[in-house]
């Protein structure tokens, strides 16, 4: 499968020399299903983006319980911001889920690249920005919200950022990884969903999950949005 890194944020606003550079920085990784990718530690010299699969990004507990942080689809990347930091370490693990491919890139290499372009440097801060609202958000939803309010709104956004004709969203990993995303135990993912499949809101196909009622499940995972 090839991949147009201009659509990529982080090479969209390099100008063609600087893009070809970028090009020259890309190294291709495969990963099988299961693979341990990178674990925590690890120094960190390189930044990813995801071309096929998806990578599982978490983190253990002392008492060895596996705690998911993001599940990285295709066509985003990961591990970009380390490249700021003096020493950087992964802070993390990253698994494979399902087979995987990978670009590397060289962050020292592409730091350079960076002090001649403006416009991606602060597209760079920008992407960032909104990934700390995210994590911001997430802490308030974990921390403050039941877990149907966890699971509506997590499906909501899986349907409101990749729609499709029929209404189906690819789950694409295990539900046991998304249980530990959302900090729900396995058991309670599967009653949430049967209650959201009660209630008309969506139909379980396997791996794949079909909306049937977009707005009553953003009620849900939004009580103001009937009001707004």
């Amino acid at each position: 499968m090839q991949y147009d890194l201009r659509s990529c944020a982080l090479f969209s606003h390099l100008d063609e020399q600087q893009f070809r550079i970028a090009e020259g920085l890309a190294h291709e990784v495969k990963l099988q299903d299961g693979q341990l990718f990178f674990q925590a530690g690890d120094p960190a010299t390189r930044f990813f983006l995801v071309l096929e699969g998806q990578i599982k990004l978490s983190r253990l507990s002392l008492q060895g319980q596996e705690k998911v942080i993001e599940i990285i689809p295709r066509g985003e990347t990961f591990a970009e911001a380390l490249m700021f930091g003096e020493r950087p370490a992964y802070p993390v693990n990253a698994t494979a889920i399902g087979a995987t491919r990978l670009l590397g890139f060289d962050s020292a290499a592409y730091l350079e690249l960076l002090r001649g372009s403006t416009e991606t440097c602060f597209r760079l801060m920008a992407d960032m920005s909104q990934r700390l609202k995210h994590l911001i958000n997430e802490i308030e939803v974990l921390s403050l919200q039941n877990a149907t309010y966890r699971l509506a709104s997590f499906l909501w956004k899986r349907w409101e950022s990749k729609q499709s004709a029929d209404g189906f969203i690819e789950l694409g990993v295990p539900k046991g990884v998304i249980a530990s995303r959302l900090s729900v135990t396995p058991e309670t993912l599967s009653r949430t969903l049967h209650g959201f499949i009660e209630q008309g809101l969506i139909r379980v196909d396997g791996h794949r999950v079909q909306i049937l009622d977009p707005q009553g499940l953003r009620e849900v995972a939004d009580p103001l949005a009937g009001d707004r």
